[in-house]
């Protein structure tokens, strides 16, 4: 079974369950997240939100905050924004933070669903997590993950990823143990 059908099968209940259910996929960069959720959420019909949109412009990328596992993150901005009006059946609303401008991009009105997927790293950050009635976690090696980080932008971007977000990465997956809260672990190779 791929990875895709995997998911399909334990999100699908969910959806049709009648009521409003929270999921999210976390895991490394480059491990196939935006994709896998991108299809998932296609073949289910129901809305994505990118955690990329959540990232802290420079202004508030704090030593101190860079120092809190998860911090590179605007967890307040999701659970206020987006975690807490979609379960309690009320539309959500936010501006992306849009990384290569510098600059919150327009509002994004998002509606109620049955099912809403939340991707990306950081997704499951501990003030996040209980919002969620399936959490799954996808990893893939080094090696692959590296390549598509290749393919992406070359080694100026590899060594930007090695250098600054995988270190941030690990540590959060680590204190956080994001990976042992998911109930779904799946492979992104």
């Amino acid at each position: 079974m791929t990875a895709l059908e995997q998911m399909c099968a334990a999100l699908s209940p969910l959806a049709g369950g009648g009521g409003r259910v929270l999921a999210a996929l976390d895991g490394p960069c480059a491990s196939g997240k935006t994709t896998l959720a991108g299809q998932a959420a296609r073949q289910l019909g129901c809305p994505l939100v990118h955690m990329d949109d959540f990232f802290l412009p420079p202004a508030r990328k704090t030593p101190a905050r860079l120092a809190q596992p998860g911090g590179n993150v605007d967890w307040e901005r999701v659970r206020d924004q987006v975690l807490v009006p979609l379960s309690r059946g009320e539309p959500a609303r936010f501006s992306p933070y849009r990384c290569h401008t510098g600059a919150y991009g327009p509002p994004v009105s998002l509606s109620p669903a049955p099912l809403v997927l939340v991707e990306g790293v950081y997704a499951l950050h501990p003030a996040l997590r209980d919002f969620y009635r399936l959490r799954i976690f996808l990893e893939a090696p080094w090696p692959v993950r590296c390549a598509r980080l290749l393919d992406r932008g070359g080694p100026e971007l590899l060594a930007r990823f090695q250098g600054e977000w995988v270190p941030l990465e690990d540590r959060y997956f680590q204190a956080c143990r994001v990976r042992d809260c998911c109930q779904l672990v799946l492979s992104g190779q």
